[in-house]
């Protein structure tokens, strides 16, 4: 067939890439050559149009192993000899279309990126946004996607130990699965996705070959639109048994010392892994696609190049130890079959039956090599001027306290996750430490170490979406408060950054914004950022979805004793709240969705005032001063109350004098403030603490055994209101 520019633009490449394509190969490039490049080149695997703007992030310094993006995952020292790996990525698209095989593989993809690097996974976390819940068609999707999440997880063996749940009208068209993992493993240990060592040979080696997935990475890279239902052939079809024993299988092959490099074969498949192994190794390789096992007949050159089918790796062995590696993977019962082998050319020379079907050199590519690189425009989106024109003055502060605090606790966006929560698995392994002792973030035992981890995502898109920038830092601060008021030390960043079209203009620019916000953040925090995706073109017909760089975090306890919680223990204790109160409702819970206002600008936020708290709460645990932490986040200070109370059914009794408007104070989300407990004999130790360290203090009151007294009014039972809470999502569903 002849290739034209229109055979490059049905492929999603435009003219201007075909050109280069055919500038940088000196001749016109057959079909196959070119669904490789369509493949490599897309957003999804080449970060064409956001790698200027990724740059910019810390990618070293502090327990950084690797360089960022570097490996298939980030790993950080862990102290003792053991190192943390982790990283988050989405499946968005492919969970619009067919939301249970969509989530399922998300979550055994990512599996794939921890243990290719040699680690055991030891935990799952997920962040997903959905739109509005009393919408049929939102509850098929979280169906689906919990389903899917629950099913890989539970199957494969590894907890879901954490993660965040939201719904908003703008995720309708394009929900957001954004899946975590994080496993640990011998810091000197770890195996690089690099491939080297002219004539070693290349082993394919899991599940079998099929069409499913066909052309994910470019799929990825589109809008979302009432076509897209016909490119579900691009979903893939995950199998969570074959990944648990692909899983152990590359962990013991490991050990045999035969391996040089291995890399998972995600987004688009073969091609990627043969690229990106013998790019970074500066080789190439010649390939036997007729030797790919595969479950399907008489597929085609460029089908086995681009298939994403699931469970499948690349391993570039070392010359003469072939047999050890046949052998483990013989015991799995897994397929292994030599493919190719090392060349020292550069040139990725793919063969069927004896015929060269393309041949392409490695480094054009690939991310950092031949791959094109874009500067798009950005300015400042025309919404602004209506969150510029919002006035506090037009909302009328409210009388009474309580119908207010029972319809925020209800809402969706506040209300228990138990209906998802419970469809995963989160006590397998055994090391899950917050099934009965909630804290801020998961915390979960690293075996063997002698340390522990605590885990989190955030991002609260609404105020990415108010002030892009100022979002962008509130996700990294919040993340890392909720590992500091869990008693771990925040270590590092994986992101995951949902955004719309990035040829548009105002999204291009909530995407600049929110990125040099995370960067400033992560620089405060000292949590440079290991890796992780992008994942651009989150679009329905009726605009964007509101921009959401997810913010995965991790942090180290090096002493479990330290570990704090986030339910208030004993009645009696003093109740204070840590940080500064600000007369403040911007972009809240209670502004948005109660009082109907779409645009206002985003809470107050200080980023040194925020790295004070946090010091302030990380020495205050470490001297055991506190009995509980609890961050103040959506709903504000009456829910952090509330959710204080619900573990061990113990209520409050605070009297608050305002100085302030009444919403703000109980319900405003003004950064930077955590709620705390300490017994009365070591209250004046923590209120001196915090007059040296200059920050704020508001006593607000005591715990009690179970009721609730708000400024002297009766708000009834602890146990009623969790009642509420607990069940208020269910409710919305089985209505």
């Amino acid at each position: 067939m002849e290739i034209t520019a229109k055979t490059a633009a049905e492929l999603r490449l435009t003219a201007e890439e075909f050109e280069l394509i055919k500038q940088k190969l000196g001749r016109t490039p057959n079909f196959t050559e070119l669904c490789a490049f369509s493949g490599m080149w897309s957003e999804h695997c080449s970060y064409k149009n956001s790698i200027k703007w990724l740059k910019t992030l810390p990618r070293d310094g502090g327990r950084m192993l690797v360089a960022a993006g570097e490996e298939n995952a980030g790993l950080m020292d862990m102290g003792n000899g053991f190192g943390v790996v982790f990283k988050i990525e989405s499946h968005n698209h492919p969970s619009a279309i067919e939301p249970f095989q969509g989530a399922a593989t998300g979550v055994g993809g990512i599996q794939r990126d921890i243990f290719t690097m040699g680690a055991r996974p030891i935990a799952s976390l997920n962040s997903l946004r959905f739109g509005n819940l009393t919408d049929k068609k939102t509850q098929r999707l979280l169906g689906g996607v919990v389903h899917g999440i629950g099913h890989y997880g539970n199957c494969f063996g590894v907890p879901t130990v954490g993660g965040e749940v939201y719904f908003e009208e703008c995720y309708h068209t394009n929900p957001l699965v954004n899946a975590m993992s994080v496993g640990i493993m011998q810091a000197d240990k770890m195996v690089s996705a690099t491939a080297k060592g002219t004539g070693n040979p290349v082993f394919f080696v899991g599940s079998a070959t099929g069409k499913d997935g066909i052309g994910g990475a470019s799929f990825a890279s589109a809008n979302i639109t009432s076509e897209s239902v016909e490119e579900l052939p691009a979903v893939q079809v995950g199998d969570p048994f074959q990944e648990k024993k692909l899983l152990e299988a590359c962990l013991e092959v490991i050990e045999t010392g035969a391996v040089v490099g291995m890399q998972d074969m995600g987004a688009a498949g073969i091609i990627c892994s043969t690229a990106e192994m013998s790019a970074k190794g500066g080789v190439g390789m010649h390939i036997d696609l007729d030797k790919v096992p595969t479950r399907q007949k008489n597929m085609k050159a460029w089908e086995l190049l681009l298939s994403e089918s699931q469970e499948r790796m690349l391993v570039v062995v070392e010359k003469g130890k072939e047999a050890a590696v046949l052998k483990v993977f013989e015991k799995w019962d897994l397929s292994c079959s030599e493919i190719g082998h090392v060349t020292d050319d550069g040139l990725l020379k793919f063969y069927m039956h004896g015929e060269l079907e393309a041949e392409i050199p490695a480094h054009e590519l690939v991310l950092g090599g031949g791959a094109p690189q874009y500067t798009r425009e950005y300015k400042e989106p025309a919404y602004f001027e209506k969150i510029r024109s919002f006035s506090v003055d037009s909302i009328t502060d409210i009388s009474a306290l309580k119908p207010v605090a029972e319809e925020l606790v209800q809402l969706p966006n506040i209300a228990s996750k138990r209906w998802v929560y419970t469809q995963y698995d989160s006590m397998v392994g055994a090391a899950n430490a917050s099934t009965n002792a909630p804290s801020d973030a998961s915390v979960v035992l690293a075996k063997g170490t002698g340390k522990a981890l605590a885990i989190t995502v955030d991002c609260n898109s609404k105020y990415v979406f108010a002030d892009p920038y100022k979002g962008g830092m509130i996700a990294v601060a919040e993340a890392a408060r909720n590992i500091v008021c869990s008693g771990g030390e925040p270590i590092g960043v994986t992101n995951c950054l949902n955004f719309g079209n990035p040829y548009d203009p105002e999204v291009y620019y909530q995407f600049v914004k929110a990125v040099t916000g995370m960067g400033d953040a992560c620089r405060k925090f000292n949590t440079p950022v290991t890796g992780g995706n992008v994942s651009f073109y989150n679009q329905n017909p009726e605009g964007p979805v509101y921009p959401t760089p997810t913010i995965g975090m991790v942090g180290v306890l090096d002493d479990f004793a330290n570990r704090m919680t986030l339910d208030f223990k004993e009645a009696g204790d003093l109740i204070l709240l840590i940080g500064k109160q600000q007369n403040d409702i911007g972009s809240s819970e209670y502004l948005h969705k109660l009082k109907k206002t779409e645009y206002s600008p985003a809470p107050y936020f200080d980023l040194d005032e925020e790295l004070a708290v946090q010091q302030f709460i990380a020495s205050a645990i470490k001297e055991k001063l506190l009995q509980s932490a609890h961050d103040i986040s959506e709903g504000g200070l009456a829910i952090c109350l509330l959710e204080s109370g619900f573990n061990r059914n113990l209520g409050f009794k605070v009297d608050a004098e305002e100085n302030m408007r009444k919403d703000a104070f109980w319900f405003g989300e003004a950064q930077g403030r955590v709620v705390v407990s300490c017994t009365q004999q070591k209250a004046a130790s923590l209120l001196k603490k915090a007059t040296t360290a200059g920050i704020a203090v508001t006593s607000l009151g005591t715990v009690s055994a179970g009721e609730i007294s708000v400024n002297g009014e009766a708000w009834g039972s602890i146990a009623d209101w969790k009642e509420k809470y607990d069940t208020a999502i269910e409710k919305l569903i089985n209505k």
